[in-house]
């Protein structure tokens, strides 16, 4: 069995503890907990040019904007974000929730979240213009 402690990427307050990143098999899926504490920073609005997104709710309420629409994603639900859907995931309740993200094909992998928590977990404000050079390199398109 694989210790995924290791594979913990910290962005802000969120934790993505990956499970299979890109590295892993032919690089046709990403999969990883997602651990969202109440209130925290959350990605801005975006879409995914090329890849499908599946999250699975494992525990609490996270609230995920899809096309505009707001749902509520609590242990055992799922929401299915095709390609080309704007979306926007954040914690709006009082208890931490953890999700399980799936990601096909796998070309938003860990390498992506990396570079991110590079350009964030800076001391005083993220330089924005990076951020977005660095989603739009990787087929994330904010909105």
């Amino acid at each position: 069995m694989k210790d995924i402690s290791s594979n913990a990427v910290r962005i802000g307050d969120l934790d993505l503890r990956f499970l299979v990143d890109e590295t892993q098999g032919s690089g046709d899926l990403v999969m990883f907990e997602f651990t969202v504490p109440p209130q925290a920073r959350v990605p801005a609005p975006h879409f995914h040019r090329d890849v499908d997104e599946a999250v699975y709710g494992l525990e609490g309420t996270l609230t995920v904007t899809l096309d505009g629409e707001r749902r509520e994603l609590r242990s055992g639900d799922v929401i299915f974000i095709p390609r080309g859907s704007v979306h926007h995931h954040e914690n709006l309740h009082g208890t931490t929730a953890r999700a399980l993200v799936v990601l096909t094909p796998g070309s938003i992998g860990r390498r992506y979240f990396e570079e991110i928590a590079a350009a964030v977990n800076v001391p005083g404000k993220p330089d924005l213009a990076q951020v977005k050079e660095i989603m739009l390199r990787h087929g994330l398109i904010p909105t």
